[in-house]
């Protein structure tokens, strides 16, 4: 049996469609695995898949009655794990416990637009409750969370979703803070009052006592097929920001920046100890490189990284193209959820649901970061010099790059 995208080819040839988008009915490959193997078996592929914390497997957290009632009643996903760090002689382990939610849209994208944004809200209320009840310090949901993710059809009436960084959403969400004491990550489509009502891909970061601590824009913005979100918004312009809350050094690196190293440095040079990377993004497009690239980046750069993607498929009423084509369609694709976390030693929670909306827990000692730092001296020995010297000839028009060919490449020989 072969999978690709949602279509599963089974040996007779014959192509069966995961329409829900699970995968051959499992809601994860770490489901699927644990289903096949044996016990033993299992143990060891989730050794080399997960990696080990501190030489051993993840550690499950007990989840409170509460956030279990609420699961079941407004079926998500709920899973919770821990990360340890190695005990020191001169500091107490900083232990944060962190949150992240996918989720799907609520109603259909015919519906009307403050219909879909409340009915939001009132989706999420529940999955926002459970996190609470569970002791989640930072809570962080994906990207453009309040709204369909129209960028695709480059249609302008999806910019109504737009608001003000203290708009409607920020309000929704204060309360949740105040109330459980904890700092949420609200990415939104933000509109800049200030500024022409300019339109932003933004981040707002909630602090615990339900203050607005700060804003990040999305720097770098995908031209890729459906992903041509230039249509709405271009590349932010608030660098590489680090919140400092009350649980500690926090950052956000929205969606497509995953893809670029130095982004995820950036972040990293200006002390971050955890970055979120609320996404949207599809099957057929991304998902061999999904695993890869977030937990590549806490081990470079010795940070826990948070990997967060919506979920299902997104029908629009009216068809579009991609430029690359093929026929006209009105969704573009399925997002295949499978958030999850990394930590700095190269050991990851397993993914939540593919299909499902969810709430992922973690609890992860900071000191993690140190301890990775001393171990592998990736800060003591980059040559930051000598990249920003290659970097700063590059920007310029007249770069040569360092090239040097062999002598005898181009003689004839005789």
């Amino acid at each position: 049996m072969e999978r690709k995208g949602d279509e599963i080819t089974v040996d007779n040839g014959k192509k069966d469609v995961a329409k829900d988008g699970s995968i051959c009915g499992f809601d994860s490959l770490h489901r699927l695995l644990q289903s096949s193997l044996s016990p033993q078996l299992f143990q060891e592929v989730s050794r080399l898949l997960l990696g080990l914390n501190c030489g051993r497997a993840l550690d499950t957290i007990a989840i409170p009655e509460p956030a279990k009632s609420l699961s079941s009643k407004h079926d998500f996903d709920l899973q919770a794990f821990s990360f340890l760090a190695e005990k020191e002689s001169l500091r107490e382990p900083r232990i944060v416990r962190v949150g992240l939610i996918q989720n799907s849209i609520a109603l259909p994208t015919i519906a009307p637009l403050l219909d879909q944004k409340r009915g939001i809200f009132q989706k999420l209320a529940p999955i926002i409750e459970a996190a609470g009840a569970s002791g989640v310090n930072i809570l962080c949901l994906q990207e453009a969370w309040i709204m369909p993710f129209a960028f695709c059809t480059r249609e302008k009436k999806w910019c109504e979703f737009a608001e003000p960084v203290d708009g409607e959403s920020t309000q929704f969400l204060q309360e949740f803070a105040r109330k459980y004491n904890m700092v949420i990550i609200s990415p939104i489509l933000e509109r800049d009052i200030k500024h022409g009502e300019t339109i932003w891909n933004t981040a707002v970061v909630i602090g615990n006592n339900g203050n607005i601590i700060g804003k990040h824009r999305k720097n770098h913005i995908p031209r890729v097929g459906d992903f041509n979100e230039s249509t709405y918004y271009m590349e932010g312009n608030t660098g590489h920001p680090v919140f400092e809350t009350a649980y500690g050094k926090i950052a956000i690196n929205i969606c497509y920046g995953r893809h670029h190293p130095l982004n995820w440095l950036g972040f990293g040079l200006n002390g971050a100890e955890i970055v979120f990377n609320p996404s949207a993004t599809v099957g057929e497009l991304s998902e061999p490189m999904w695993p890869i690239e977030a937990r590549n980046a806490a081990i470079a750069n010795s940070y826990f990284v948070c990997a967060i993607n919506r979920v299902g498929t997104e029908i629009f009423p009216n068809p579009f193209t991609s430029g690359d084509g093929k026929p006209q369609h009105a969704d573009f694709g399925h997002f295949y959820g499978s958030s999850y976390i990394s930590a700095p030693d190269s050991s990851c929670t397993p993914s939540l649901s593919r299909h499902k909306d969810g709430l992922l827990i973690s609890d992860m000692d900071l000191n993690l970061c140190r301890q990775l730092k001393d171990k592998w001296g990736f800060r003591m020995t980059a040559r930051y010099e000598m990249y920003a010297d290659l970097l700063g000839r590059y920007i310029k028009p007249d770069f040569d790059p360092q090239v040097i060919s062999d002598p005898l490449l181009n003689k004839k020989t005789s």
